[in-house]
């Protein structure tokens, strides 16, 4: 069957060139946005006089019939087709005939139909990607509010620094995957302009209404300028930046994940149901949820590079580098949905060893600072003295070989006479922990705060 641009050439395309030139393998994933384009374009037309009213209604029910037809798997994909746009309304001349499928192009290019359906596509992906990340923070919110009061010890450098809350390390990410969430959002309400009537690249002579397709397809408005409207990837870009962004956080989530499973730290238990063996160790369980997340950050972050690189040196308007902007976009959107719901379940059926984690803060002495503050606070020592006199203490702790928390009064006057035994109570570790009550701290009553703030966001 002939191509839809065939009047100018007098030569056949080379087998070469339809396999490479071919983007429906992929771009078919558009097949929904661009039947709906389609009728929406169409009844514009309709109502602008430019089609009459059985040639919108004839058009309208064919391309629900390719719909019908394409999710039954009734639906043939032809490579020589090149792309869905072509292959759709191919199929929709064989069943409504020629001349009257032909019309639905009226004041309108292939530029600004992908650039309509991809635009499109993105758009409600920016939205389920949020409403995915909103359900992963309602998770961690949950986890966190069982575990307020479950002691652990913080890190800097991944040195034992300060007793924390599980629940406070876990709505550090939660905060996080706010951000992500209100990142999508954000680029769904600056993008979610309509392409559509842009045509080639300098819009249309004949009467059309752009505002009436844009509202139609749920976008706030038409593009105001034609060139942009075929042009644009930004929304695109945008999206892999987010999606990059998400795999940020939860790469680092899974290195933390990865390291308490491990038997040095012990923190947590992953359910057999997300674990995996080995094939010649026999008490091999491995993590490998968390190291495929964190694995696969690096192809997502090369999604991104990609698109910029492919976008950077383009020229106005249209170009067929621009085919490249889909499977990029569609394996970051794919991996982020897998992603995100299995590390959601996997959080949800672990089980975190509290015995463990207060073992773990009885190493390193992470109530050194509390001693400082105390003799900054109650005997007005400058903070650089009070920081070399608790150095001092935890230097004879460790020829002891004990935690600074388990120092005696006695041992501990020896170094400086101004510790008394108030000063004990600030080496213990639930008292430190309960100290921090300032906005954003660990103790109970600021994670509560923090736990509020969430819920209130949740709620909205």
């Amino acid at each position: 069957m002939q191509k839809l641009w065939e009047g100018r050439f007098s030569e056949a395309s080379s087998a070469l060139l339809e396999e490479f030139n071919a983007s429906i393998n992929f771009d078919k994933k558009l097949y929904k946005d661009d039947i709906e384009g389609s009728i929406a374009h169409s009844s514009m037309l309709a109502n602008c006089g430019i089609l009459s009213k059985d040639e919108a209604d004839k058009i309208k029910n064919g391309l629900n019939q390719i719909l019908n037809e394409i999710e039954s798997g009734n639906f043939e994909f032809k490579i020589s087709d090149e792309d869905i746009h072509m292959a759709i309304e191919k199929r929709l001349a064989e069943i409504i005939g020629k001349d009257t499928a032909g019309r639905l192009h009226t004041a309108r290019s292939r530029n600004d139909q992908v650039a309509t359906d991809f635009r499109h596509f993105c758009m409600r992906e920016n939205l389920a990607i949020a409403e995915l990340l909103r359900t992963f923070v309602k998770a961690l919110v949950e986890i966190a509010e069982k575990n307020i009061q479950t002691i652990m010890p913080g890190f800097t450098h991944l040195q034992h620094a300060q007793p924390i809350s599980l629940a406070e390390h876990l709505l550090a990410y939660a905060f996080m995957f706010k951000r992500d969430f209100e990142r999508f959002i954000s680029s769904y309400e600056r993008n979610n302009f309509s392409p559509l009537g842009s045509a080639a690249l300098a819009g249309t002579p004949h009467a059309i209404n752009r505002f009436e397709t844009a509202k139609s397809l749920n976008f706030n408005a038409p593009i105001p300028n034609s060139m942009d409207g075929v042009s644009d990837r930004d929304f695109a870009l945008e999206i892999l930046f987010n999606i990059s962004v998400v795999f940020t956080h939860t790469s680092r989530l899974c290195e933390e994940l990865i390291l308490w499973n491990s038997q040095e730290f012990g923190f947590i238990t992953i359910s057999d149901a997300f674990s995996t063996g080995s094939s010649i160790m026999p008490q091999k369980k491995n993590p490998d949820v968390a190291e495929l997340i964190r694995g696969k950050t690096g192809r997502i972050y090369g999604n991104l590079i990609s698109l910029l690189t492919t976008m950077k040196g383009l020229a106005l308007a249209y170009n067929k580098d621009m085919q490249e902007d889909k499977e990029c976009v569609f394996d970051s959107v794919k991996e982020v949905h897998t992603s995100v719901v299995i590390l959601r379940e996997m959080l949800k059926t672990a089980k975190f060893n509290e015995k463990n984690m207060l073992k773990a803060c009885k190493k390193g002495h992470l109530t050194a600072t509390d001693l400082a503050d105390y003799l900054v606070r109650e005997k007005n020592i400058p903070f650089r003295k009070a920081h070399f006199i608790v150095g001092k203490c935890v230097a004879t702790a460790e020829s002891l070989g004990l935690d600074l928390s388990e120092m005696s009064l006695e041992n501990l006057q020896k170094i400086d006479g101004e510790i008394d035994e108030n000063a004990l109570k600030c080496l213990d570790l639930f008292n430190s922990k309960n100290s921090r009550k300032s906005y954003g701290g660990t103790a109970d009553e600021s994670v509560r705060v923090q736990l509020e703030i969430l819920k209130k966001w949740l709620e909205k």
